[in-house]
């Protein structure tokens, strides 16, 4: 009996440990199994084709970039404690500018009730001049060893990235690489209209007429006989008339020296015979080189040539464009676009593929609305749903999910990617993806929203459209992994808002708390203290008017108050917030914050070009008794 009784035990144990063992594996299935379809130069051609098609078909486009790093120093992060929607976007241009995008995952998706069909993306690109044109701004960028130490962890082929990496062109490099390369050879120059010609003009013409009358009867002449021709006559009538051949048709070539002289080689053939089609050639500086004519049997045969023609210049201008036609078919569907954190990853987007970043965020956000009209950001999704304001990073936003809320999404991806791509990169965009579904099933915010939109009666979408919360929240690849928590936050003035720095460098916060408290009557009123790096510290004054105190006791020397004069002689700084806006505006991107704001206080500086929305008055920024590092996790 007891054996058996053990045996029982024995094989309930085996039970269990083997049920544990398989919760376990499926806990440990990461969402980077899923097939993500990895473009390079060799099958970039196909796949746009086919993901113009999923575009066209899909409710919403997941976005997400790979980037050569992000925000150098930790106050150059964007706080949402400290910075406003001014600040943040200063910071996160100047990562824009000085960063480079490597992988750009793109993922059309569907949402239907419980049901997600996505087609994920992960396009692998490398800036490079490949028509050699010198496009600005030049082609180099920084990066940081931790995003590349990580990269190569996660397995990133950086040889396969730079040999066969996606190229592109802005939207503004695009229309100067046009400038500069002239139209392409086959593209058909627009004619303008000339003034009265002058003595030298008339003798130029007279000169061209002739030879095009004369290469037009040899071509006539050579037609009517059908006998074949000698080599050398052949030769002969090339080098004196001037007879090659664009394809299968003759054509000649008439060098011109400058705008002018095209011009006038154009009026001249629109006006000597319908069946001339004038191909103009440009030179290395993109400036006209000659005028090549060709002869068009008949007025279809023309047709046909000029539809070539268009072809071709279509052909070079998608070479031009590069990956930047997968950015053009995004904006011209029009649809939703769903990202993480969309301050940062737009201000990338627009600096590479639109162009550069306004100096304003009024501006930035103007510029890209007219390419992107409805983005979604998760981040403000979460903010959204009560309890998940505190989450700390999206792994906490997930478990709380899974706690509180039962939302089960089955994502179907219909199309396989080869097997050595199914454990390959962009799978970050399908955590997007996983967690817009969740929150937007929450808050009720369905595919059935797009049936009127944009009309005024969706609100239910459209209220969340183009809010970019200032985070420091970034996807994790482990939806549970960790579990942090922020304290409560709280709306604060900026006005209430003092920077200090002088002091020990490295000093805790609550040290240098206790070091304030006594040494002037502010101080004996509730005030919070927050390193902004080692060597600047934030106080934030509960009561109004304290800061305006402080700072004006500090700039008179202290009178009256000697421990407060001893710590200022000591090296002891402050400034409001405007000093920090203004390092932030001005890009004093020094290691150490107190450096820059010992530059923005001292130097002789330009008044800073902002509009009326940028100016001096006083905005809110989210106050939190607690700061999470997410790059320490």
């Amino acid at each position: 009996m007891r054996a058996r009784l053990l045996q029982k035990r024995r094989l309930c144990t085996l039970n269990h440990q083997q049920q544990q063992q398989q919760q376990q594996q499926q806990q440990q299935k990461p969402c980077r199994r899923r097939p993500v379809t990895q473009v390079t130069k060799p099958n970039f051609a196909q796949s746009l084709q086919t993901l113009k098609a999923q575009i066209a078909s899909a409710d919403y486009i997941a976005v997400s970039t790979c980037k050569t790093g992000s925000f150098a120093s930790p106050w150059r992060r964007v706080l949402p404690f400290l910075d406003t929607a001014d600040t943040a976007y200063f910071k996160s241009k100047h990562a824009a500018e000085r960063f480079q995008v490597l992988q750009f995952a793109v993922c059309p998706f569907t949402v239907s009730e419980s049901k997600v069909a996505a087609h994920p993306y992960n396009f692998h690109l490398f800036p490079r001049d490949e028509l050699n044109v010198g496009i600005p701004p030049s082609y180099s960028f920084s990066c940081q060893t931790s995003y590349l130490t990580n990269m190569a962890r996660e397995g990133f082929d950086f040889n396969s990235c730079i040999y066969d990496g996606i190229s592109y062109l802005s939207r503004v490099q695009e229309t100067f690489a046009k400038n500069r390369l002239g139209k392409p050879l086959g593209g058909i120059y627009p004619m303008k209209s000339s003034s009265t010609h002058s003595v030298a003009d008339s003798l130029f013409l007279e000169r061209i007429k002739s030879r095009v009358r004369n290469w037009m009867n040899a071509c006539k002449d050579k037609k009517e006989s059908e006998g074949p021709e000698d080599g050398l006559v052949r030769s002969l009538r090339k080098l004196i008339l001037g007879v090659e051949l664009h394809g299968s048709r003759p054509c000649m070539i008439i060098d011109v020296c400058n705008e002018r002289q095209v011009q006038l080689v154009l009026e001249m053939l629109s006006k000597f015979s319908s069946d001339l089609v004038p191909l103009v050639i440009p030179g290395k500086g993109g400036e006209p080189q000659a005028v090549r004519v060709v002869l068009a049997s008949s007025e279809e045969d023309k047709n046909l040539l000029e539809r070539e023609l268009q072809d071709v210049e279509d052909e070079e201008i998608r070479k031009i464009r590069g990956f930047r036609e997968v950015i053009d078919a995004i904006s011209s569907s029009q649809k939703p676009i769903v990202a993480f954190d969309c301050l940062h990853e737009f201000t990338f987007i627009h600096s590479k593929f639109v162009a550069p970043l306004p100096h304003c965020r009024n501006d930035f956000m103007c510029s890209l609305r007219m390419v992107f009209p409805h983005i979604l950001d998760v981040n403000h999704l979460l903010k959204e749903i009560g309890p998940l304001k505190k989450a700390g990073n999206v792994p906490a936003a997930f478990a709380h999910l899974k706690r509180r809320f039962f939302i089960p999404i089955d994502m179907e991806i219909p199309h396989q990617a080869p097997d050595d791509e199914s454990d390959s990169h962009g799978h970050r965009v399908l955590l997007t993806v996983n967690l817009f579904a969740k929150l937007s099933s929450i808050l009720k915010t369905t595919h059935a929203d797009l049936a009127d939109f944009p009309d005024k009666n969706a609100e239910s979408l459209e209220r969340y459209m183009n809010i970019f919360t200032p985070s420091s929240i970034g996807l994790q690849e482990q939806p549970e992994e960790e579990n942090v928590w922020m304290n409560e936050t709280a709306r604060v003035s900026t006005e209430d808002l003092v920077f200090i720095w002088g002091f020990k460098h490295g000093m805790p916060a609550e040290q240098l708390k206790s070091c304030l408290c006594g040494t002037h009557d502010v101080f004996s009123e509730y005030f919070d203290v927050r390193l902004a790096d080692k060597s600047c510290a934030i106080l934030v004054f509960w009561k109004p008017g304290l800061a305006k105190i402080l700072l004006d006791a500090m700039d008179s020397g202290s009178v009256g108050c000697d421990s407060l004069r001893e710590l200022v002689s000591e090296g002891l700084k402050a400034s409001g917030y405007e000093a920090y806006k203004r390092v932030c505006s001005l890009g004093l991107w020094e290691t150490d914050l107190a450096d820059s704001l010992d530059r923005s206080l001292t130097e002789q500086l330009q008044e800073c070009n902002m509009d009326a929305d940028c100016g001096k008055k006083a905005m809110e920024v989210y106050w939190s008794s607690d700061s999470i590092n997410l790059d320490e996790l």
